[in-house]
């Protein structure tokens, strides 16, 4: 749990000699001898996740690994026709061709070793077999927040693996995930699925095959598809995510107004027992709709009218929020003396630039003592740490 609290603490487990090696090590053993449900994967991959919560900005020089290139919220480039989609237990469709896709892998003169390895992109091939094979929640759900902590922020390492994961058909797999009937499970899919949307293939090709499945969890199914019981923090999360994947991409939206993903919408606004969070993400994405012409039509002859669509709610003050956008990832590494469900940890807000905070229940007042500013559902002044510190 030591990885979970200060900045401090956390680079100097980086640097512990051995430390890194040797998780990577265990895991790579334990998904060679195909036992990944056992304790040891899930401490180790909790504490690879860990470790690697913000590394883009606080490792050594980290200057030297911003990324320049300026390209990831762009259009998708042209001619990448492989939609890079498979199965989770499946190699891929016929007719794909991965060598179109050409991810930029940074050279190294010298191996990596240490807190390195935590960003190489041959991690990418390690979590990716955790989701395709394990069945513990707790290791899926550390799997992809991995996942999503390598592809937060703006550097050349967050770039590459956001390729990679696409390249290797991760996102199928993350997307199938969205079934889980773990709540965190589905939280921490939806929160990779954002990050990896930064890039503009990504985002396409998630836009094609990822929003159903996303609206899918939204609450508000009708008797066919009943209303799954997701806590906040996932339904926001889920927001966000779409909010990220729809933006300009008039496939996106078609595909999610044909899911019913406007009556969803519509109906997390109108219900008095939903957080002002998921009113507001609802609202933004409704409005985003609604921006697009051919969308706004479609809707018009469904019967939607303007007051249903363009709905104000409470503004926010972004005028201080950071560039970018990212979200983070939250698991308890070890739980100390509570048998059943884990404690979740409440996120103040979840949006482009959006966090996760400290337990306000929780005795131990370790932090960063950073301020974040909110993302799309507020600002606020938020700790840290990755995840939950226990009482023994």
């Amino acid at each position: 749990n030591v990885s979970s609290e200060r900045k401090e603490a956390r680079r100097k487990m980086r640097e512990c000699t051995g430390l890194v090696d040797s998780a990577m090590y265990i895991v790579q053993s334990q998904i060679d001898c195909k036992e990944m449900d056992t304790k040891l994967v899930e401490n180790c991959v909790c504490l690879l996740r860990n470790l690697s919560y913000h590394l883009y900005n606080e490792i050594p020089n980290a200057e030297r690994y911003v990324d320049t290139t300026h390209n990831s919220r762009g259009a998708a480039p042209t001619g990448q026709k492989g939609s890079c989609f498979g199965s989770r237990k499946a190699k891929g469709k016929k007719g794909e061709d991965p060598s179109q896709d050409q991810v930029d892998i940074p050279v190294r003169s010298t191996p990596a070793k240490g807190y390195e390895l935590l960003f190489q992109p041959e991690v990418v091939h390690v979590y990716l077999s955790l989701l395709k094979e394990a069945k513990n929640p707790h290791v899926l759900e550390a799997s992809a927040g991995a996942i999503q902590n390598l592809c937060a922020g703006n550097w050349t390492y967050g770039r590459c693996i956001r390729g990679l994961v696409r390249k290797e058909k991760g996102l199928s797999m993350i997307t199938e995930l969205l079934n889980h009937e773990n709540d965190r499970v589905v939280r921490a899919m939806s929160g990779a699925l954002r990050n990896l949307a930064l890039d503009a293939r990504n985002r396409e090709l998630e836009g094609q095959h990822s929003v159903a499945q996303l609206v899918a969890n939204l609450p508000g199914g009708g008797q066919s598809q009943p209303v799954r019981a997701l806590s906040e923090e996932t339904v926001v999360s889920i927001l966000s995510t779409l909010h990220e994947v729809l933006g300009t991409n008039i496939d996106a939206a078609r595909i999610f107004r044909t899911s019913q993903g406007v009556e969803r919408l519509v109906l997390i606004h109108k219900d008095g027992n939903r957080s002002e969070r998921e009113v507001r993400g609802a609202v933004l994405i409704l409005k985003t709709l609604w921006a697009h012409k051919e969308i706004r039509r479609a809707l018009q002859k469904d019967g939607w009218k303007k007051e249903d669509i363009l709905v104000e709610v409470k503004p926010v003050d972004n005028s201080n929020r950071p560039l970018g956008g990212y979200e983070e990832s939250t698991l308890p590494l070890i739980d100390k003396g509570n048998k059943g469900d884990r404690d979740m940890i409440p996120m103040n807000d979840m949006g482009p630039d959006a966090y996760t905070t400290l337990d306000r229940n929780n005795t131990h007042e370790s932090s960063d003592k950073d301020s974040v500013q909110g993302g799309m559902y507020g600002e606020r002044q938020a700790s840290l740490p990755l995840m939950d510190s226990y009482d023994g």
